[in-house]
């Protein structure tokens, strides 16, 4: 792939991570991976929201959903690849550990990450690094995985990343971390960046005031040197205490395993250089993504969900003001792959409407949420401060009629929201513009005021994206309100 790349060298997969491995990834290409494969032995892969009652929301977006179940279709074919590749290692711990484990939902489980681990082995740089991100439930077992497709020489760190919650009535002690495996393709990293942190107040008293500070020379050997600074630092240990998203952060999305930015920023820069390239197999809300940008890294997020990719665009776009550059593959290009996305089944008219309100870089909302009148399929905000708020509701099928409007009306009111998107696949009816027309306006001041109201056709947004949508002072808005002109032979003028 790394030879085949056009334009943006950024790159965003719609898939299952094991095909676009195989298809799009070429060999020794990356030179940092970052995953964070989720486990759970009580749910589905991906379950991404639940509603209020705490149930999985019906309008969930289920994938890798018989990964938790042994099939011998599924979970086979995996083990079988395994034994067929040339990682005999692998495939002998991974029928050990099916012998003392028996067929079931861990064993499952592994077998799907062995035959990804093996991919992403193939993709990485003899110089790269890969890091791990998971939970006691598996990491035990992920690491003679890792062991066995890397070699047990290649480990080089097990980070524990450190965060404080709400404790849980629990007879046994608070679980507060989470364990993150660092292995290299060869021997020593062949990027590692020292990361530094405030020493301790008796370190501080020993240097008197000097840092330590370790590199490494070609061969990877240490050179601990003394360097004079205002305040003293020592390198981070394995010990990470970086603090959790709150719940009033503007960094959370309301995606349930986000990661924080920091996290992903310490390994990032620690492994990697920029213009590296950097891997994300399962990249959720893209968190890895969102640090590889800012740090100048090239990127490649993959993940098998529509609401995953569309946060990732509309993440990027807030985050970056527009300005971020990469190429999204595996989602429609054109009205007729959006029509064909909706057609499928009643699972893809889900998929569809996450997909859909990616394009006008709305965050999609869980299942569709309801207001007291209708669906809110999703929103976003706008203003100075992000005050303002539209909400979007997404309709892909032909029946459509003048009392959607009125829905979107009453529950942009209800929601105290100051503009409302119909964004639909076939062209609305005259009732329905008509309907739009009459629902007034909202007035930015310095900006043309924009219609409260507003229909969007799909192809529209495929042909514009955000700015199909009027909203004053959204990134990229054409709608500021023109300048008067300047009467070149004016004397005194202020020039604003």
């Amino acid at each position: 792939m790394a030879g085949n790349r056009a334009g943006a060298m950024n790159h965003l997969f719609y898939g299952d991570n094991l095909g676009v491995l195989r298809e799009s990834i070429a060999d020794a290409s990356v030179d940092l991976i970052y995953l964070d494969p989720p486990f759970n032995s009580n749910a589905s892969y991906n379950v991404l929201f639940k509603d209020e009652s705490g149930r999985s929301s019906g309008a969930q977006i289920e994938a890798f959903d018989d990964t938790w179940h042994w099939d011998d279709m599924v979970s086979g074919q995996a083990v079988a690849e395994v034994r067929d590749s040339p990682y005999q290692n692998a495939a002998a711990m991974l029928d050990a550990m099916l012998g003392f484990l028996g067929k079931n939902p861990m064993t499952a489980y592994l077998a799907m990450m062995a035959v990804r681990l093996i991919e992403l082995h193939r993709v990485l740089k003899p110089t790269g690094s890969l890091y791990l991100h998971c939970d006691p439930t598996a990491s035990h077992y992920l690491k003679i995985l890792l062991d066995a497709v890397f070699g047990e020489t290649k480990f080089q760190n097990e980070i524990i990343w450190s965060y404080r919650r709400w404790p849980t009535r629990a007879r046994q002690f608070q679980r507060m971390h989470d364990t993150i495996l660092f292995y290299t393709k060869s021997l020593e990293p062949g990027v590692f960046n020292t990361i530094y942190q405030e020493a301790s107040e008796s370190s501080k008293k020993r240097w008197k005031g000097k840092k330590q500070k370790v590199t490494f020379d070609s061969e990877g050997n240490r050179n601990p040197t003394l360097e004079t600074d205002e305040t003293s630092s020592v390198p981070i240990n394995s010990v990470w205490p970086v603090p959790l998203i709150a719940p009033s952060s503007k960094e959370r999305l309301g995606y349930p395993t986000q990661k924080p930015v920091a996290l992903l920023e310490r390994i990032i820069s620690a492994s990697s250089n920029p213009g590296d390239v950097v891997l994300d197999p399962f990249c959720g809300c893209g968190t890895t993504v969102h640090a590889a940008e800012k740090l100048g890294r090239e990127w490649i997020g993959i993940d098998i969900t529509h609401v995953a990719i569309t946060l990732i665009e509309t993440r990027l776009f807030d985050a970056f003001e527009g300005r971020a550059q990469f190429r999204v593959h595996g989602v429609p290009k054109d009205v007729a792959g959006a029509q064909d996305l909706f057609n499928r089944d009643d699972r893809t008219k889900k998929e569809f409407e996450k997909w859909a309100v990616g394009l006008i870089k709305a965050y999609p909302q869980a299942g569709g949420k309801k207001g007291a009148d209708g669906g809110i399929d999703g929103l976003f905000r706008f203003g100075r401060d992000k005050e303002h708020k539209a909400i979007v509701s997404v309709k892909g099928g032909r029946n459509l009629g003048v009392g959607m409007i009125r829905d979107l009306d009453a529950v942009v009111t209800e929601q105290s929201a100051q503009i409302g998107v119909f964004l639909t696949l076939h062209n609305p009816t005259k009732p329905m513009r008509d309907w739009a027309a009459k629902a007034g306006t909202f007035r930015v001041e310095g900006f043309d005021p924009v219609p409260r109201i507003q229909i969007v056709t799909i192809a529209d947004a495929l042909r514009d994206g955000p700015s199909a949508v009027q909203a004053p002072l959204r990134h990229g808005s054409p709608h500021k309100k023109a300048a008067p002109e300047r009467d070149p032979g004016a004397q005194g003028s202020l020039g604003l």
